[in-house]
């Protein structure tokens, strides 16, 4: 049974009227975002199930001796206002008082399972919403945030929750926005338990809202996907993405900007217009995802959001082994090549920043990359290799 009620402050609280018994647990888990550049802190009670964040790769460091200088012209994350470097600097210093950073999800052990929990945003995607008037699918977005990092676990996703924060209310847009979440849901066969409504006229302009999302999931202790097997020799499997999704809009806007270019502008090839291809809704991966699971044979599971594969890729690895990543395996999507044309962006920059067509990639056995690749029941490219060294390169 639904339920609702108004604070005094304005706030409208959606719920939805469950029992649940108090827990004396602290929470392993609190996941933080630097931009669009997310990161997870686990307790040490749990030290197995840590999985370790870097950016030792020879790209990442050509980058960051690169950021924000705007040399000749060329844009980087950093002159859009997002410094993933500072990112890194607050995991280290965070590192010293909660050790086991970098999962993409946390787990909090319930008898032999593990509920699963993420929490994520859609960042400055929401700026091109409200230019557009486009909001129907930013609620599908936020689902994909959160859903797409606790399957990489192997958790199935239990039940979604959201915050939606907004200057006064305009009920319209926050039914396009709620409809999106939940169509997401459905998508990630989970549900939209309830959430939180704040109506706050002296925070927010006119017509501007700021969304979070969290999910939770569960999976078997035995079933848990942790990368602690992963050895050289396996297999980096790739599975396609949209487009952007909902990472790097700081520095795309900052490119649309300096391009003089409209929102309504084609795509070279003229098969879809800029907006089109800019607020196409982020994929959920959960059904595809748990079914190429239950095949067999999946070590680990990396969500490539902000960081690209430079800094997504060896959260999933233990020590020893890295990857290496074919750069012409999959086919770049169109948006891609004109976001670094049109702001004259580096190599190192853009696979940093961007998924470049690459949503989530799955670390496997050799066996299981020839099943998967020639049944073709879901798209999906042999991108690299996991090879002795850590780091990410590019060959």
């Amino acid at each position: 049974m639904a339920t609702s009620s108004i604070a005094s402050n304005t706030e409208l609280s959606r719920v939805v009227a469950v029992s649940i018994r108090p827990s004396s647990n602290k929470p392993l888990v609190t996941q933080q975002s630097i931009g669009r550049y997310s990161f997870s802190r686990f307790s040490n009670r749990f030290p197995l199930l840590s999985v370790r964040a870097t950016s030792n790769s020879s790209m990442s460091k050509e980058n960051s001796s690169k950021s924000g200088d705007g040399a000749g012209g060329r844009l980087t994350y950093k002159d859009a206002g997002v410094d993933t470097d500072a990112g890194s600097e607050l995991i280290r210093r965070i590192a010293k008082m909660a050790p086991g950073i970098g999962g993409f999800g946390g787990l909090f052990p319930l008898g032999d399972s593990y509920l699963v929990a993420g929490t994520d945003g859609v960042g400055t995607k929401l700026k091109l919403a409200f230019e557009t008037g486009i909001h129907e699918t930013i609620g599908i977005d936020l689902v994909a945030m959160s859903v797409n990092d606790i399957v990489t676990s192997g958790a199935k996703p239990l039940f979604f929750l959201d915050y939606y924060a907004t200057s006064p209310h305009d009920v319209d847009l926050a039914e396009k926005v709620i409809k999106g979440m939940v169509g997401g849901c459905q998508q990630s066969d989970c549900t939209l338990l309830g959430g939180e409504t704040a109506e706050m006229p002296d925070f927010y302009a006119k017509g501007e809202y700021d969304l979070s999302g969290f999910a939770v999931g569960i999976v078997k202790k035995d079933s848990v996907i942790d990368g602690k097997n992963i050895v050289a020799g396996d297999v980096l499997i790739g599975l396609p993405s949209s487009g952007v999704h909902s990472n790097g809009f700081s520095l795309i806007r900052r490119v649309l900007a300096s391009s003089g270019l409209s929102l309504n502008d084609q795509l070279p090839g003229g098969s879809v217009s800029l907006v089109e291809a800019l607020m196409a809704p982020t994929v959920i991966y959960v059904k595809q995802v748990l079914d190429l699971i239950s095949k067999g044979g999946v070590k680990g599971i990396a969500r490539i959001t902000g960081g690209g594969f430079t800094d997504n890729m060896p959260r999933v690895f233990p020590k020893g082994p890295g990857a290496s990543i074919y750069k012409e395996s999959w086919e770049v999507p169109t948006l891609f090549i004109w976001i670094q044309e049109a702001g004259r962006i580096e190599d190192a920059e853009m696979i940093r920043t961007f998924n470049m067509g690459i949503g989530m990639v799955l670390v496997v056995t050799e066996e299981a990359s020839h099943k998967i690749l020639e049944e073709g029941q879901h798209k999906a490219y042999r991108i690299g290799e996991v090879v002795c060294g850590e780091g990410v390169r590019y060959c």
